[in-house]
């Protein structure tokens, strides 16, 4: 394995393995500075698009992913994620060459989410595109396979605009598109209880799915926030205390 040794100095900063894209990133998208209350670097990988990375399978060359988190670590990062949730298939293999933690997609959370619902509700899945996300996805993170998906690639916006890499693309329509999923996921399966945003451009548009739904949404901005507040845990004042020693 290609390791460094030890932890890296700098507290707090997260790594981002970023798509070669030049679509809009609003605030809230992982790939926009702005989104983040803490340090964030990145590292792009030449040539991987969005739309080859969504329809890559296990197979697919891990080599420059593993690389650009390398490089991340070696920058200083203290923890290292991607900018697409179907890097999931990647998890294992990319966090074997690392010495910092490494999480891959916001899929993670959907185990930890169907934990916390009532035991007749169940975690419902937004994604880009429904078709391509596999059995396979799903598993390498421990999703059950009876989770419902449902995805944006019947919209007129999102889908269509990251996937063709558009230089531009209206917001008001992406979030459109979004919150018609959520809708339509939630007709489907009236049980669904709380959602889990696979795509990390969907973040910007969490508070308007949760606002035409009701229920709990947990995207890649609350992931990392709950990651990254374990890299750098935030410091207590309480008289008597002294954490010198």
């Amino acid at each position: 394995m290609n390791k460094t040794s030890g932890y890296p100095t700098n507290p707090g900063t997260v790594g981002v393995i970023m798509l070669d894209t030049q679509f809009p990133r609003f605030r809230g998208d992982i790939g926009n500075g702005d989104t983040w209350p803490f340090g964030v670097i990145y590292k792009m990988v030449p040539g991987a698009t969005a739309k080859k990375t969504v329809e890559a399978t296990s197979e697919q060359n891990l080599q420059p992913f593993i690389d650009a988190a390398l490089d991340l670590q070696d920058q200083g990062a203290v923890g290292i994620t991607t900018s697409c949730g179907f890097l999931c298939l990647a998890q294992a293999q990319i966090a074997s060459q690392l010495s910092v933690p490494f999480i891959a997609s916001s899929l993670a959370q959907v185990p930890w989410v169907q934990i916390m619902l009532p035991a007749d509700k169940m975690v419902g899945i937004l994604t880009i595109d429904a078709k391509a996300l596999t059995k396979e996805h799903l598993l390498s993170v421990g999703i059950d396979l009876s989770t419902p998906v449902k995805g944006c690639e019947n919209g007129s916006e999102f889908n269509p605009a990251i996937l063709s890499n558009r230089e531009s693309m209206s917001i008001e329509l992406c979030e459109r598109d979004n919150v018609t999923a959520a809708m339509q996921l939630l007709n489907e399966n009236p049980a669904v209880g709380a959602f889990v945003l696979e795509c990390t451009n969907m973040a910007p548009y969490a508070r308007a799915i949760h606002q035409a739904t009701g229920l709990p949404v947990y995207s890649i901005y609350t992931l990392i926030r709950w990651f990254q507040s374990g890299l750098s845990p935030v410091g207590f004042s309480n008289p008597g205390l002294d954490h010198s020693g």
